[in-house]
């Protein structure tokens, strides 16, 4: 667990650093910087959705993904919590919970999350995630100087998330072969390029969160394909 500490710590000591910078830029830096973020967060989505080598499998997971986030509307659920948070530990408006959504997505939605918690848990080598720790962290100071302390509580998803991953590692390495980790980058890039476009504030409101089951239902597409060549 080692490492999903240390990525949930270097999220929050970014978060604070960001916070800290956030009233020394003007309205049209931080607007800048924000198109900036937000188009550098969709092109990181698109190199990894380009790397499907499948794009039945990835089609039909954010179809079928949709139609289960929409059942469990898991979209509303998050706002709710991210609502939650904000009005316990925070008077920033809607900036909150963007910030947290946004923030969580990014950082659980990623081959770096679970590879690097599979070997965390299996082998105690939690190199990976030292990584993305740095990555999460200088983010997430670029995150929060234009979206405010919301990102901060990204942190409590991605310890979870990971942390449970770490745990159920021996099952989980046994399921993931090269092929599915291939197809759950791809869907999960996706994801994060939609969420680029969110983060732009144009006319467009994608909801990623009901679109999450699509990364699950690429495992087990990808897992029925293998033993169904024609497909």
């Amino acid at each position: 667990m080692l490492g999903t500490i240390v990525n949930a710590v270097t999220i929050i000591m970014g978060t604070l650093l960001g916070n800290s910078l956030k009233d020394r830029f003007s309205e049209n830096i931080k607007n800048t910087v924000m198109h900036g973020l937000s188009l550098t967060v969709m092109l990181i989505g698109l190199s990894m959705a380009i790397t499907t080598e499948n794009m039945l499998i990835v089609t039909l997971s954010m179809v079928i993904g949709g139609i289960i986030g929409e059942v469990l509307k898991i979209e509303d659920r998050l706002n709710d919590f991210g609502k939650k948070l904000e009005a316990r530990f925070s008077g920033e408006g809607g900036d909150f919970t963007r910030a947290f959504v946004s923030a969580s997505l990014i950082y659980c939605v990623g081959a770096m999350a679970v590879i690097g918690s599979i070997q965390s848990g299996l082998e105690g080598d939690h190199s990976i995630l030292f990584v993305k720790s740095i990555l999460d962290g200088v983010s997430a100071v670029v995150f929060s100087s234009s979206m405010g302390i919301g990102v901060a509580f990204s942190a409590l998803p991605v310890f979870v998330y990971q942390g449970a991953i770490t745990l159920a590692a021996s099952f989980v390495k046994a399921i993931l072969t090269d092929s599915i980790i291939t197809e759950m980058t791809a869907t999960g890039g996706l994801l994060i390029f939609g969420i680029g476009l969110n983060m732009l504030g144009i006319n467009v409101n994608i909801k990623i969160g009901n679109l999450l089951p699509a990364i699950f239902v690429a495992v087990l597409l990808t897992a029925l394909f293998a033993h169904v060549p024609i497909l």
